[in-house]
């Protein structure tokens, strides 16, 4: 499955597709204009996102595996392939597209998990 979102320039939602609706537990509405920090599970070091924002702002784009929160506290894997969207020179969206994995015992999954400190929030 591909879930798809979009933000602002400061990381508002300003779309999700309905398969990022319905995996994260939310409606459209509820995620329309929240920040995109709203999924963002706490085990996820602080140190990725940092590293996300360092180089999407220099290189245009990032990518890697995310551990997402829903809104029922569950969570759910991706694959993420997030890149800034220019019109006329200037950072208008950020474009989201996932490659959803939904079996924590995916190789992938077990590798980012092994790498993660158990209970890390930074």
């Amino acid at each position: 499955d591909m879930i798809v979102s979009e933000t602002d320039a400061k990381g508002i939602i300003v779309f999700a597709n309905e398969d990022f609706c319905k995996i994260a537990g939310y409606t459209l509405a509820e995620l329309v204009g929240q920040p995109h920090n709203i999924v963002r599970h706490p085990d996820m070091p602080k140190v990725i996102f940092k590293d996300l924002w360092t180089k999407l702002k220099a290189e245009g784009h990032w990518s890697g595996f995310v551990k997402n929160l829903r809104k029922d506290e569950g969570f759910y894997w991706v694959y993420a392939e997030i890149s800034q969207v220019i019109k006329n020179g200037e950072l208008v969206e950020i474009a989201n597209s996932d490659e959803l994995y939904l079996h924590p015992q995916h190789e992938y999954t077990k590798k980012l998990l092994n790498a993660i400190p158990q209970g890390s929030g930074s």
